[in-house]
């Protein structure tokens, strides 16, 4: 028997789901620029580079960059971000009651390219009809109009 969230958390869980939406997509665009990066470092033996003696963005070799090492600041911003997206992740999932298998998709949706974005429609989409469902129905009685 599958558990139903809580109607007491309703609040919480939209807060989750904001947090959630927020934090699949930027974990998303730096998964997206961590895959640029490894194409440039590993497919070209590049790094990219700001501020060095070549202009403001350049693909300079690792050993040579005298300015500011885009890509290692990319690694890390993701893996931060892939952080706080676990967070999230965890919060969503715990509060609406998903087995474990649900959790391991969203966290999936973190290390693979474009997953995010798709995970975090469908996800969004079920939470919010899962919330619809659960909400008590509102009072339907007319009422009386005024003369």
């Amino acid at each position: 028997m599958a558990l139903k969230p809580k109607l007491s958390n309703l609040p919480r869980i939209r807060n989750a789901l904001r947090l959630y939406r927020v934090t699949s997509i930027v974990t998303g665009v730096f998964l997206l620029l961590l895959v640029l990066m490894m194409v440039t470092r590993y497919g070209f033996g590049v790094d990219i580079e700001l501020n060095g003696p070549y202009g403001l963005l350049w693909l300079t070799p690792k050993d040579l960059i005298t300015g500011i090492n885009i890509s290692t600041v990319i690694l890390i911003m993701h893996g931060w971000f892939y952080v706080v997206y676990l967070f999230s992740d965890f919060q969503l999932w715990s509060l609406m009651r998903w087995p474990f298998s649900r959790y391991l998709l969203l966290a999936a949706g973190g290390v693979i390219p474009f997953l995010s974005f798709i995970v975090e429609r469908r996800v969004h989409a079920q939470t919010v009809q899962q919330i619809a469902a659960l909400q008590p129905a509102e009072n339907l009685e007319p009422t009386p109009s005024v003369k």
